[in-house]
């Protein structure tokens, strides 16, 4: 009762729980995880109090677990040795919108529709990932590195310059925002990543909470096109869409571009669950180049023309016979498409990843457009393996820096409350994942199972990070049983 009377002191007695059914809501996400429990949930509002709570948790060795979603998927934020959750969400503010420089600082527990809503009045419109939870943190994304849905060079990766309390409850920013000063007293903007000394910013976006709390993040925010052309490019063969990829990435042609397979186009796209879905599904083809011509403030209707002229010469090039600009089973969906994938799925709507059984496990991970075929067949005859139905495997691929790489997500649907259900994609996920990992697919967030698999095969990278660790957190409170992932 001393720890739960130190942290109402410091954050107030209404931001402090030891109840069981609160703490319950912490100790499972939507991940394949183990149930934990956490001992105490407190929910800071500024830093000064998440400093207290860290030297408080130092001082007795309690561990700390952050996080700052309503909502989580990978297992990270749940207590593998219970301790202390530190709730952010009540750290939502907006801190900074810096148009010169299309750079916007946000708090932990800002959401994506707070921070699309905010920078629409702005004429600008965040760097997103495919359809976030409405409960998602803008921020938390930006850490755990998802991809967005803009492939450009530039936007490679839209996290900037941070501010965060290390595992000791000293203050620490990262980049130009380490001058003395900033950002109120400072001629910096505090917009460059590197530097002090190692690039900060890269440690702690891969770090999961082990290495410190983030308190904000300066980020990429760009411009609101005031003109759109979409185009819905159908595929029955993977390695044709690739190339169609590669082309025009090259030639640097769209603002987004993703493919899908028609699982996880049916998925975003039905209204009703579950009368509608296999109906849709059964209307689109196996995959979908989406590829949105887009054009800014100047001169749209020129910038959207040549791109659709150089876009109609690739496809001849590439023999592809049509460029159609709206799907034939949903007419007028171009008005309102490229609305839909610049904001978070809306709420009280059936979240698109659930609504076909509930729930689902994505496997994630860093490969070349080349590849993105012979990794589906070997994922498929996993499935296979374990009488998955090929049909339910939802695949998002999301070119990266132009098409130099490309994000490969393949999503595994299941009822959560059918224990041999979880059972079957507990086993197929990890089959699945090893085997890629075998085959040389990169995983830059390795969660769960893969950690254990990607540390195996990295031991100096290993034996660094432990090192970091300890210099940074010798008492080993923040996430301790994780090694970042």
């Amino acid at each position: 009762m001393q720890i739960k009377r130190e942290l109402s002191r410091i954050v107030g007695a209404e931001n402090v729980t030891n109840e069981p059914e609160r703490l319950r809501a912490y100790a499972k996400d939507y991940s394949l995880g183990e149930v934990r429990l956490p001992n105490y949930v407190a929910e800071p509002k500024g830093v000064e109090e998440i400093q207290e709570i860290i030297k408080l948790a130092n001082r007795n060795r309690i561990p700390v677990v952050t996080c700052s979603s309503g909502i989580h998927f990978y297992g990270n934020t749940i207590p593998s040795q219970g301790g202390i959750i530190l709730d952010l969400r009540r750290m939502n503010k907006i801190l900074n919108i810096d148009e010169r420089n299309r750079v916007v600082m946000i708090e932990p527990g800002v959401t994506w529709g707070q921070l699309q809503d905010e920078l629409e009045g702005h004429e600008a419109m965040a760097l997103i990932p495919l359809l976030p939870h409405p409960l998602k943190s803008a921020l938390t994304s930006h850490l755990e590195r998802e991809p967005m849905l803009v492939p450009k060079f530039e936007y490679a990766d839209a996290l900037l310059t941070t501010e965060v309390v290390l595992p000791s409850g000293e203050l620490f920013r990262t980049g130009s925002a380490c001058v003395p000063g900033f950002p109120n007293e400072s001629a910096a903007d505090g917009v460059n990543p590197e530097g002090p000394g190692i690039d900060w910013w890269r440690l702690l976006q891969g770090a999961q909470g082990t290495m410190g709390v983030v308190t904000w993040a300066n980020v990429k925010f760009e411009y609101k096109p005031k003109m759109n052309m979409s185009f819905f490019i159908p595929f029955k063969n993977l390695n044709d869409a690739a190339e169609l990829i590669y082309r025009t990435q090259r030639r640097m042609i769209g603002h987004e571009c993703l493919l899908l397979n028609n699982t996880v186009l049916a998925a975003i796209l039905t209204g009703k669950w579950p009368e509608e879905y296999e109906a849709m599904k059964g209307t689109l083809p196996p995959w979908t180049l989406i590829i949105i011509l887009s054009g800014g403030p100047r001169r749209p209707e020129e910038k959207i023309a040549y791109e659709e002229e150089a876009l109609r010469e690739i496809a001849i090039e590439s023999f592809v016979p049509d460029l159609p600009t709206s799907l034939a089973s949903i007419p007028g969906l171009e008005k309102n498409f490229p609305e839909l994938i610049r904001k978070p799925w809306p709420k009280g709507k059936t979240y698109w990843k659930f609504g076909y059984k509930g729930s689902c496990q994505d496997l994630f991970f860093i490969t070349s457009l080349s590849r993105t075929s012979e990794f589906t067949r070997a994922i498929s005859a996993i499935a296979s393996k374990y009488g998955y139905p090929l049909a339910d495997i939802g695949i998002y691929i999301q070119p990266l820096e132009n098409g130099r790489v490309c994000h490969y997500e393949c999503s595994f649907y299941y009822n959560p409350s059918e224990p041999r259900d979880v059972d079957k994609i507990r086993n197929l996920f990890a089959e699945a994942a090893k085997t890629v990992l075998n085959m040389g697919a990169f995983f830059s967030r390795p969660y769960g199972p893969i950690a254990d698999m990607v540390y195996e095969r990295a031991a100096n990278y290993t034996l660094v990070l432990k090192k970091i660790k300890g210099l940074l957190d010798p008492n080993n409170i923040m996430s301790p049983g994780r090694l970042c992932f």
